[in-house]
This record gives structure tokens, C-alpha cells and sequence, in this order.
């Protein structure tokens, strides 16, 4: 028999801005969870570096078991897109993707954000669970329509990905 440990007893993770030396250990956990689209190394320092007031790094252990890389739009400022989000196997089933959406929601650098957009693939179910309980928590709802184009943007290379907006009025603002 094969003992798994309940996932409510293990200690929450600790969350914080990323910095520049984590970059590798980011990488390392986005290419833990396929089917996630890796970035280069190099890409994941510079999100860490440049983006850290709007992204997220969970540690459990000191180990990275949570990454969100996001940024508020700049031609945009009142909307903050969440590029990726990774949770490691060993720390799911537990709302982190939820906490750390709204981690991020309460940093100074989100104060004038009024929506949340992501791209999310038809057949991405935990992104589409994701994304339906933080609007949930908001007391908001998705808007969604196809953004990039399988046929148009990637040459039937990548599934279309579809633009999802959650509207965020100042009382979720305030929640989150």
C-alpha cells in the first residue's frame, strides 16, 4: 500500500517577489510541469529581474513550487496579464495558483489594475480552473474570445490561444 500525504497538513508555501537568482530555479519548475511552454533560462532571469513587483515565486523547503510570471500592460496600465503560471506537483490540489494571483493583486505596482487578461489553450483544464476561481473570488466572470489563432498566428504550429478577461470591480480589487 502506498501512503500519500494529505495536502492539508503540509505547510503552505511561502510566497514572495521573485529576484534575478531564482531565474534558474524557475526554470527548472516550468519545465517540471509540461505541458507548459518553456522560456529560455535567460527569459525567466529577466522576468524575475525586470517584472519581480508583478510576478510570484511559492517556496516550500527553500525549493520553488509555484511561479507566476505577469506584468502590467504597457500601452495598458489598468490591466495585468498573467503570462505563466507552474505549480509543481507537490503543491497542488491547494489553491497556490489562487494565492498567489491575489498575492500579486495586493502589491503597489497592481493598485490602479481593474482586469486581469491571460491566453489560455480550449484544452488547458487546470488553467481554465485556475482562472474561474479567481474570477469566483473576485465576484467576477470571464470574457472569453479567441486571441491568437492556431491557422493565423502560429501557422497550425500551437492551438489558438483565447484572450480571457477578468473584470475587476474596486470592491474585488479591495477582496483580493
Amino acid at each position: 500500500m502506498q501512503y500519500h500525504a494529505d495536502p492539508r497538513r503540509i505547510p503552505l508555501p511561502t510566497l514572495r517577489k521573485p529576484t534575478a537568482s531564482d531565474g534558474a530555479d524557475i526554470w527548472e519548475l516550468v519545465r517540471s510541469c509540461r505541458p507548459l511552454d518553456e522560456n529560455s533560462m535567460y527569459c525567466n532571469l529577466l522576468q524575475c529581474d525586470h517584472f519581480a513587483d508583478t510576478c510570484v515565486l511559492a517556496e516550500l523547503s527553500g525549493e520553488a513550487v509555484g511561479w507566476i510570471s505577469a506584468y502590467v500592460m504597457p500601452n495598458d496600465p489598468e490591466t495585468l496579464f498573467v503570462w505563466q503560471v507552474a505549480v509543481s506537483e507537490k503543491a497542488r490540489g491547494r489553491g497556490l495558483g489562487a494565492l498567489m494571483l491575489q498575492s500579486i493583486m495586493q502589491r503597489e505596482a497592481c493598485e490602479g489594475v481593474t482586469r486581469l487578461q491571460t491566453t489560455i489553450t480550449a484544452d488547458n483544464d487546470a488553467s481554465w480552473a485556475l482562472f474561474r476561481k479567481f474570477a469566483k473570488l473576485q465576484d467576477s466572470g470571464l470574457d472569453i474570445q479567441p486571441y491568437y489563432t492556431q491557422a493565423l498566428h502560429f501557422q497550425d504550429r500551437h492551438k489558438t490561444e483565447n484572450l480571457v478577461t477578468i473584470p475587476l470591480d474596486e470592491r474585488a480589487q479591495l477582496a483580493a
